[in-house]
C-alpha cells in the first residue's frame, strides 16, 4: 500500500480535535503534568471522572525527569514507595526508610497508567486565565505555549471544569492568575500566595500533604504548588510527598464531587 502524506495529516488533525473536543467540558482540569498532577489524574480517572491535564512544556514529568541535578534517580520514603508499588515501578532500598527509583521509569510509567485509566494529557498548552462565575472558578483559558513564548496576539480558547487543580509546582501559575485578575480571596493567611521557603526536606514532605487542599472555590492545590501557596519549604529531589499529594487531592475531589 502506498502511503499518502495527506492521509497522515488528516489522521493527526482529525484524531487530535476529536480528543480535544471531548475535553472542553470535564470534571477536573489539572494544570501541570508533574508527579502530583499525573498521580491525581490517574486516581481521578480510575474513579470514573473525566480528567484533562494541561502541560505547558513539550515533555511531561515536571522536575522528576532530572532527578537531582540531572542525576536521574529519585528518592522516596516508605509511604511514597507504596504508591510506586501501585504502579509497578521498581524501587531499591538504600538505607532504612530511603528508597530510590529510576526517574525516567517513574515519570513515564505514571503517565502511561493515567492515560490508560482514561485521563487525557495536552502538552504545549498554557493556562493564561481562568473563568469565574459568582466567586467560583469554573474553567480555564488556554493557548498554545509557543504563542505565549513568541508574544503573539492570538486569542485563547476555554475549557470548563467542575474542579481545577494547580499542580504547576513552584510557580503556582493558576493561583497567580487568580491573584492578579480575579476578585477572589485565596484561603491563606493573607488571601494571597504566601510563597515557597528554603529547602527543608523533612518538613516539606509533611507539609506538602497537609497543604494539599482547596485554595478557593473550585480550585485545589497539589504537589509543590501546595507548599508554595501556603508558605511551606521546598523538598528537593525526594518525591514521596508529591506522589502522596496527587493521591490525596484526587480523593478530596472525588469525595467532594
Amino acid at each position: 500500500m502506498a502511503l499518502s502524506e495527506i492521509t497522515i495529516t488528516k489522521a493527526i488533525v482529525d484524531r487530535f480535535f476529536r480528543k480535544f473536543l471531548e475535553c472542553v467540558d470535564v470534571d477536573t482540569a489539572i494544570v501541570g503534568a508533574g508527579p502530583a498532577g499525573l498521580v491525581a489524574a490517574y486516581f481521578l480517572a480510575k474513579a470514573g471522572r473525566r480528567v484533562a491535564v494541561f502541560e505547558r512544556k513539550l515533555s511531561i514529568g515536571g522536575g522528576m525527569w532530572g532527578g537531582g541535578m540531572m542525576f536521574n534517580e529519585i528518592v522516596v520514603q516508605d509511604a511514597g514507595r507504596e504508591i510506586l508499588d501501585d504502579f509497578g515501578i521498581r524501587t531499591s532500598e538504600y538505607e532504612p526508610g530511603y528508597y530510590t527509583a529510576d526517574a525516567i521509569e517513574t515519570a513515564s510509567t505514571i503517565c502511561s497508567y493515567a492515560m490508560k485509566a482514561g485521563a487525557r494529557v495536552f502538552n504545549c498548552m498554557s493556562v493564561e486565565d481562568v473563568m469565574i462565575r459568582e466567586g467560583r472558578v469554573i474553567g480555564l483559558v488556554v493557548n498554545w505555549s509557543p504563542v505565549e513564548m513568541a508574544g503573539l496576539h492570538v486569542d485563547p480558547l476555554t475549557v470548563t471544569a467542575k474542579y481545577v487543580v494547580d499542580a504547576t509546582g513552584h510557580a503556582t501559575e493558576v493561583l497567580r492568575v487568580i491573584e492578579r485578575k480575579a476578585d477572589v480571596r485565596l484561603e491563606t493567611e493573607t488571601g494571597k500566595v504566601l510563597g515557597e521557603r528554603s529547602m527543608w526536606a523533612e518538613k516539606a514532605e509533611t507539609l506538602t500533604l497537609e497543604n494539599t487542599r482547596r485554595i478557593c472555590p473550585g480550585v485545589y492545590v497539589a504537589g509543590m504548588s501546595a507548599n508554595a501557596a501556603f508558605g511551606g519549604p521546598r523538598m528537593g529531589p525526594i518525591f514521596g510527598g508529591m506522589l502522596l499529594s496527587g493521591k490525596r487531592v484526587a480523593h478530596l475531589i472525588a469525595a467532594g464531587g
